[in-house]
């Protein structure tokens, strides 16, 4: 059965009733001049800091769209290990045509009477659009250039439709680019990527990353010692590069880089301004004026919401049963999913099981890297100038209500008050000691040497 799908535009007629009722005391679109840099709001934090909670209440709030700025939540099929938000929550109000009444709305549309009833009952329900959410197939690759070009695409059509794009997500460089820019590199010719993918097509096929490494050295990009073992999408694409400008890529010029190279200039040469004067005075020079939080609380707090959840077992055989290994692409080199490959492998050399032991071992390896990914993570925005940083643990309302009076205010001087700010260090020692004596404590792991155990059934 065909569906009309209402059209989410702020000139649909259907949905301006819906736009009244779902308005609150946070401003949609506040009026601007011509020449006023529109405004991007952009939430990251930690896995485990609840980002995705407050985004998707801020954007109903804000009357606003959702761009997921997650390197994981791109694939299809791969909802648990990137805390996907529901499809119910992303999902857009659909009406199934059905025989009745018609009935006369604004402008002369006609809807007949089931979709009258079903618009009238639903629409204090409609959910908020999500954009960069499962679009691709875990076999593909993407980047942090093709996200660059598909988020700064879909905030100048959400703009356009006089909503508020809401920016979230923890990938640190999808997010610097997205803010700061993009490096001038060049892309490659058809002529140039053909040449590069058959250089290095066999080497990929017998799997020898070591031998690739050291012909793109020799070729002349020495930085390649730095990439992960087999990512070769990245490896493939330096030599484009190399290949294309007689360059390695370190030698062009990164916007965030040169923007924290003047901040820092300013702080040492200028006048007695504060850092969140000088901050401000920089930001201007961006194409947006982005309002940025990251939201986060006590690392301990952090540790102890990463859980495992049964479910990526699942996810993971799925992406072996497609032929795909572990650390081999984008998706397999996901957190918690290359874990959980390696141990379905292990498994399947097994005979098809595995004992409590070897589950316990995949355990302490999926939680060890979720918490390391956390701190990598803080680590990052903590050399982000951009963001404030607000603390996961307090009210809610309370966090909203602070970020929609930033997003109304005309000054852009509104800070984060200390009831809501979040300490970039750690500076309690108490804390500090906790942090180093703390231990997973892991539920009994069903047997899964049974027949009937559903961990053996996955292998």
């Amino acid at each position: 059965m065909s569906c009309l799908r209402l059209p989410y535009t702020a000139e649909a007629p259907l949905l301006r009733r819906t736009s009244r009722l779902l308005a609150t005391s946070c401003s949609a679109a506040p009026s601007k001049n011509k020449d006023e840099r529109q405004k991007v709001v952009v939430i990251s934090g930690p896995t485990g800091a609840g980002k995705s909670r407050l985004s998707l209440e801020l954007a109903k709030r804000l009357n606003g769209e959702i761009i997921s700025a997650d390197s994981v939540q791109v694939y299809k099929g791969l909802d648990i290990g990137s805390a996907k938000p529901s499809l119910a929550e992303r999902q857009v109000l659909s009406l199934i045509p059905f025989p009745g009444l018609p009935y006369e709305l604004e402008h002369g549309s006609r809807v007949n009477a089931f979709q009258f009833v079903l618009f009238h009952v639903t629409e204090l329900y409609m959910e908020v659009p999500h954009h960069l959410v499962d679009i691709l197939h875990p076999s593909e690759e993407y980047s942090v250039g093709k996200f660059y070009e598909d988020a700064r695409q879909i905030t100048e059509e959400i703009l356009s439709r006089d909503r508020v794009p809401v920016v979230t997500g923890g990938t640190g460089l999808y997010l610097r680019w997205f803010i700061y820019g993009k490096p001038d590199v060049p892309k490659a010719s058809p002529e140039i990527t053909s040449e590069v993918h058959s250089e290095l097509a066999d080497l990929q096929r017998d799997g020898d990353w070591d031998a690739a490494v050291e012909f793109v050295i020799k070729a002349g990009d020495p930085g390649v010692q730095s990439l992960a073992v087999n990512d070769w999408y990245r490896l493939r694409r330096r030599l484009e590069i190399l290949k294309s400008s007689g360059a390695s890529p370190s030698a062009f010029q990164v916007p965030y880089n040169s923007f924290k190279e003047k901040l820092e200039s300013s702080e040492a040469s200028g006048p007695h301004s504060s850092t969140a004067e000088l901050q401000e005075r920089k930001s201007k020079d961006l194409d947006y004026d982005f309002i940025c939080f990251f939201l986060s609380t006590q690392r301990l707090d952090l540790y102890r919401s990463i859980d495992f959840d049964d479910g990526i077992l699942s996810e993971a055989k799925w992406l072996l049963d497609l032929g795909l290994m572990p650390n081999s692409n984008s998706a397999t080199r996901a957190i918690g999913y290359r874990q959980a490959m390696d141990y379905l492998l292990m498994s399947r050399e097994q005979g098809g099981w595995s004992s409590s032991k070897d589950f316990y071992r995949f355990l302490s390896e999926f939680q060890k890297a979720s918490r390391n990914f956390a701190k990598r993570q803080l680590t990052w925005f903590r050399n982000e100038p951009i963001y404030q940083w607000m603390d996961a643990s307090k009210p809610l309302e309370n966090v909203l209500s602070f970020i929609c009076d930033a997003y109304e205010d005309q000054t852009g001087k509104l800070k984060v008050p200390r009831s809501l700010c979040m300490e970039k260090d750690i500076s309690n020692m108490k804390e500090v000691r906790l942090l180093k004596a703390y231990r997973t404590k892991n539920r009994e792991p069903r047997d899964p040497c049974k027949p009937s155990d559903e961990k053996a059934s996955l292998v």
